[in-house]
């Protein structure tokens, strides 16, 4: 076994900066290419570029890692789908104007189509209340007036003519017509007619009666006379309008003669605007008089609803939708209040983020879609279908609703790009069945790339482009520099570097900040030095409370002096970004009995699966180490002194493990060491994370409380990669003022913290004298012969009492 005490250059990776022949990032070619992702970007021109139904994209990352940037970068490239790009829009349904008709148009014809609508419309309002007014109409129709008054007066004047041969005359009263006797051509009146010859009276009367049949028969007619002469007034409007629309929209259909879906809309246009010819003539000479663009917005059913207009748009549309509700996504139909009343009309659907992105791509975040109701379900449909159904929720859920629209689907064309942590993305693939079926391509973006002088070359040129793109001041070679090596230390891993392009992107700024408040012209590594320790200062209130509290002996954590079962763990504490690393103190208890090992935390519920598993393979490691060929008769229990949370991981099993051997042989270790790192079956230590954190922690209690030069942390040696330690920590180090030390089992760790040799065991399996597996061999032999003791004693007792019974 060895154990490797590390010097203050293995803390830290810095970098060469003598590979680099800028002295600013100005000199620098900024990067044109994404750093790191290199699988991410072929996932995304892959999917960009397959055209077949179902592979949309998930794109798979934490936040902060450009994900949207290089989605955008890929999408904006020249060539990206170079289909026809069209318009969508609306028009009145002539037959059922509750079922609106979509129009597909070339790109850009659209807006023309409903000015040319417009102008109709007020070409119509001006024409025909003219053409209604001309000379040539007047004529006409005083024509068709004279000859019904012709007819009507004809007909009375034969009846008149003949009742006048006969001694008759036929009067027009405000009642009618009637009929009444004539002498010497005036009319008589009923006492003359009475005093005439009864036979005269009865000849009159007959020839009254008669007259009053034909009279009967004449005033039969005028309703059909009437009816002819209105159908004649009808029929000339009708000619005349025909005459007028015809010649309006005319000009119209030669504009689009090359557009069957336009020639058939102005066909039925036409059609309404003759028989609805009323609609179009003045009702007063103050209505004529109003302005008419005030009364062609009253023509709803004539104008065309654009849905989506790509007039200015020269390649594939990007819609990037920051708020997915279902109607924001599938589009709606809106109301307006009259009177009480909600209307609505084709003229008021407005439409959604799949219809703008129709021929083009549509951009979302998964966690928004799937936290807005019905919006997943109506996104998946819309996808699956290809068509997009603007529809109501009550419609769709088919609940109770009042009477309202239903447009005509629109035909989908779109690439959906999803975006959202990996956690969302399994979640899905593991239970909707549709979402394989219709996101086939995933792009899982890296949150870090390997570090080497290459890839530190192109950081540097991305940190150049960050510059540029934010437009600040330049940064001489030692910041970028620092900056790489931080980005190391936001890895957790010396080897590595961050590519959390959110987070370098504010330090840039902070520190542009710093330099411009020391009047510079460039970005210094004093200047981003002080920005992360600003960032830090401005996070760490509850950590400062904490070693508080620690230092004041509220939470109890020795730092000197050795203690029996008595271990320093350390723990990586998390508030909102910044983590932080914390002692803990760690006791066990050890005693005759069979019941294992127990784990506090995990009675109490206050402990993790992961945390019991730790302790099932430290109890594990007890059992088979040192009890191979006989029972191990221990009792014993572990806990996290003043833990009040939840306690999860396994990187406080080394230190569990070494506090219970010390329990066990009774063995004092060193509170001036902090141990952290988890086993395996065999005492092997192993990996594990916030390394940096945890010794930082334990190295601030140590300064606080003044470095003896006897502190120190016991790390597993796999550990070391991951070093990237703040200046004062690898200081303390240079002057032996603290220690790292690193192992590769636990028998190594249990060496420093007791300070004895662990001993190998000769041909019996006894250990040597003087090692610290030698007190606890003796210590589990000492609890082997006090069970065979009570248990010699108790079947004396039992053969006693059974003698005594018979």
């Amino acid at each position: 076994m060895t154990i490797s005490q590390l010097t203050a250059e293995q803390l830290y990776l810095a970098c060469d900066t003598s590979q680099w022949d800028f002295t600013t990032t100005t000199e620098l070619e900024p990067i044109s290419e994404p750093l790191g992702q290199q699988r991410a970007l072929e996932a995304i021109e892959f999917a960009v570029d397959m055209q077949r139904d179902g592979y949309n994209l998930f794109v798979v990352g934490q936040p902060g890692l450009g994900k949207h940037q290089l989605i955008r970068q890929v999408l904006g490239r020249e060539g990206v789908r170079q289909k026809p790009l069209y318009d969508w829009c609306y028009i009145n349904n002539f037959a059922n104007p509750q079922k609106p008709k979509v129009m597909q148009l070339p790109s850009g014809m659209a807006q023309k189509l409903r000015r040319d609508m417009e102008t109709l419309v007020e070409d119509l309002l001006t024409s025909l209340p003219s053409s209604f007014q001309s000379e040539e109409y007047r004529n006409r129709r005083q024509a068709i007036e004279d000859e019904f008054q012709q007819r009507q007066e004809q007909a009375f004047k034969k009846l008149s003519k003949e009742a006048k041969e006969k001694g008759v005359a036929v009067m027009r009263t405000p009642n009618g017509y009637t009929l009444g006797p004539v002498k010497d051509g005036e009319l008589i009146d009923t006492e003359v007619f009475k005093k005439l010859p009864q036979e005269e009276q009865n000849r009159i009367e007959k020839i009254i009666d008669e007259m009053q049949l034909e009279l009967q028969e004449i005033i039969r007619q005028m309703p059909l006379m009437l009816r002819e002469h209105h159908q004649r007034i009808k029929a000339l409007n009708h000619e005349i309008t025909r005459h007028t629309v015809e010649l309006l929209i005319a000009w119209i259909e030669n504009n689009y003669h090359d557009q069957p879906a336009v020639l058939e809309y102005l066909a039925e246009v036409k059609q309404s605007a003759i028989e609805n010819v009323d609609a179009f003539l003045p009702k007063s000479s103050k209505t004529q008089a109003e302005n008419i663009s005030t009364l062609v917005a009253q023509f709803h059913e004539y104008q065309i609803n654009i849905i989506v207009d790509n007039t200015d748009t020269a390649s594939a549309p990007i819609i990037v939708e920051d708020n997915p509700t279902y109607q924001n996504l599938i589009g709606r139909v809106e109301y307006i209040s009259q009177m009480g009343t909600l209307l609505t009309d084709f003229t008021l659907i407005k439409p959604g983020a799949l219809q703008r992105a129709n021929g083009g791509f549509l951009v979302l975040e998964a966690r928004k879609v799937l936290s807005n109701a019905f919006a997943w379900e109506g996104l998946k449909r819309a996808v699956k279908a290809n068509e997009v159904v603007i529809e109501s929720l009550e419609a769709m859920l088919s609940l109770a609703r009042t009477l309202s629209l239903e447009p005509q689907s629109i035909p989908l064309d779109v690439k959906v790009i999803l975006t959202g942590e990996p956690l969302l993305f399994y979640l899905l693939k593991q239970y909707d069945p549709e979402f394989s079926q219709l996101f086939k391509v995933m792009a899982d973006f890296s949150e870090t790339t390997p570090r080497s002088g290459e890839s530190t070359q192109l950081y540097a040129r991305l940190i150049s482009a960050m510059q540029q793109q934010h437009n600040i001041r330049p940064l001489n070679r030692q910041a970028v520099a620092r900056i790489i090596e931080h980005a190391a230390r936001a890895a957790a891993d010396s080897e590595k570097l961050s590519l959390q392009m959110d987070s370098m992107a504010d330090l840039l700024h902070e520190s542009d900040y710093w330099a411009g408040k020391a009047g510079a012209d460039e970005i210094s590594e004093t200047d981003v030095a002080r920005a992360i320790d600003k960032q830090r200062t401005r996070q760490n209130k509850y950590q400062q409370l904490l070693q508080e509290q620690i230092s004041r002996g509220i939470r109890v954590i020795a730092t000197e002096g050795e203690q029996v079962a008595q271990v320093n763990g350390l723990s990586v504490l998390q508030t909102g970004d910044y983590a932080f690393g914390l002692p803990s103190r760690i006791t066990a208890t050890a005693r005759l009995g069979q019941g294992g090992v127990t784990d506090i935390e995990r009675e109490a519920k206050l402990g993790g699966h992961i945390h019991a598993k730790g302790v099932m393979i430290l109890s594990a490691y007890l059992a088979s180490h040192y009890a191979q060929k006989q029972p191990l008769p221990l009792s014993a229990t572990l806990t996290f002194e003043q833990s009040y949370g939840m306690v999860d991981g396994d990187s406080a099993s080394a230190a569990e493990l070494c506090a219970l051997l010390s329990a066990l042989g009774n063995l004092p270790l060193k509170q001036s060491l902090a141990v952290t790192g988890s086993i395996n079956q065999f005492g092997e230590l192993q990996a594990i994370g916030g390394v940096n954190e945890k010794i930082e922690g334990f190295f601030e209690l140590c300064q606080t409380r003044g470095l003896s030069g006897e502190q120190g942390v016991i790390i597993p040696h796999s550990n070391q990669v991951h070093l990237m330690l703040r200046e004062e920590v690898r200081e303390a180090v240079v002057q032996q003022r603290f220690h790292i030390y690193t192992a590769d089992h636990v028998q190594e760790v249990m060496q420093l913290l007791c300070g004895l040799p662990a001993g190998s065991t000769d041909a019996e399996g006894n250990y040597p004298e003087g090692s610290f597996n030698r007190q606890i061999q003796a210590a589990i032999t000492r609890l082997q012969q006090l069970r065979k003791q009570f248990s010699d004693q108790s079947h004396s007792k039992s053969g006693s009492n059974g003698e005594g019974s018979e």
